[in-house]
């Protein structure tokens, strides 16, 4: 508390003045994250991908060479195995196989007996390629309608240049995201997807926050400059966006560190997101502002000074 306390209201930081650097900032990333999506790719999880999942447990601290010399001789494909959360929990991706449900059972039957009695078999999944595309579709899709509807909201909240500046920014931190899951090769399936919708959220609620300040001095400074107006209403919330971020980076990093494998690529995209997206609400959203024509004043601020014309000129 006394820390909190000790954060000044407004550091006076002049972000608009800053915002060349951050464009092109922002312009290196977006292009780098286009460039890493195309040249390496993501990493599919079975999901989208296709094939068969096996999780494993061994009796002792499972001995991944061990396992792996096991299956590599099944001529199965491509095969790999990685340690799941316990040392003892292994996860095996096998390549999906020619042919139809038979064929995969008969892979499922021939890794079992490779790995021997003194292995338990805990979970066997088989996603078809038809499911994996659809299930790409579906995300792309729900994707974009998430990133539509908060474009609407924010024309109906503010106005249609709040509505771009925050749709650009959420364009940016989903297009970074992506770069980073295939710059990492972190696992990419349905949980990694819902990470990015998490990150939209998370970053629209920051935004919208600041764009309500800067609403508001927008009506009660109307003589100051545009610059001295988005800056000030920057530096209000930034103690908050700051000690928002950081609380739930807190949360992030505990569950990072102590969640297991499992959660570990939704976790990490998740903390990546909550880094990128207090960025982008700060140095990308608010400063597009700038560039834009916004009205002094609300709908209500203009109904009231013509009712009070009407009133001067009766009188």
């Amino acid at each position: 508390m006394a820390l909190i306390r000790k954060l000044p209201l407004d550091l006076g930081l002049n972000f608009v003045g800053k915002r060349g650097l951050f464009l092109v900032m922002s312009a290196c990333l977006m292009l780098g994250s286009i460039g890493l999506f195309f040249t390496q790719g993501l990493n599919f999880g079975v999901d989208f991908r296709g094939g068969i999942l096996m999780e494993v447990r061994t009796d002792g601290p499972a001995n991944l060479a061990d396992l792996r010399s096991r299956v590599s001789g099944l001529g199965l494909g491509e095969v790999t195995l990685q340690e799941f959360g316990e040392p003892t929990d292994v996860l095996i991706n096998i390549e999906r196989q020619e042919g139809a449900q038979e064929e995969q059972i008969r892979a499922i039957e021939l890794v079992r007996g490779a790995l021997g009695e003194g292995v338990e078999i805990r979970r066997q999944e088989f996603v078809g390629p038809k499911v994996g595309d659809e299930l790409k579709q579906a995300g792309i899709l729900a994707t974009l309608l998430a990133l539509a509807g908060i474009g609407l909201y924010i024309w109906f909240r503010f106005e249609w240049h709040f509505s771009v500046a925050a749709l650009v920014a959420l364009a940016h931190d989903v297009i970074a995201t992506i770069g980073f899951f295939a710059l990492t090769q972190l696992e990419f399936n349905l949980a990694t997807l819902a990470a990015v919708l998490t990150i939209a959220g998370y970053s629209i609620n920051d935004t919208v926050v600041i764009f309500d300040r800067v609403r508001e001095t927008l009506r009660r400074y109307k003589k100051l400059p545009l610059g001295e107006v988005l800056n000030r209403a920057l530096n209000l919330t930034l103690s908050r966006t700051i000690l928002t971020s950081m609380t739930t980076l807190l949360a992030l990093g505990a569950l990072f560190f102590f969640g297991g494998a499992v959660i570990q690529g939704f976790t990490s995209g998740l903390i990546w997101g909550v880094v990128i997206g207090t960025y982008s609400s700060v140095a990308l959203a608010v400063p597009l502002l700038s560039y834009m024509k916004l009205r002094r004043g609300g709908e209500e601020d203009e109904a009231e000074a013509k009712r009070e014309a009407a009133q001067t000129s009766t009188s």
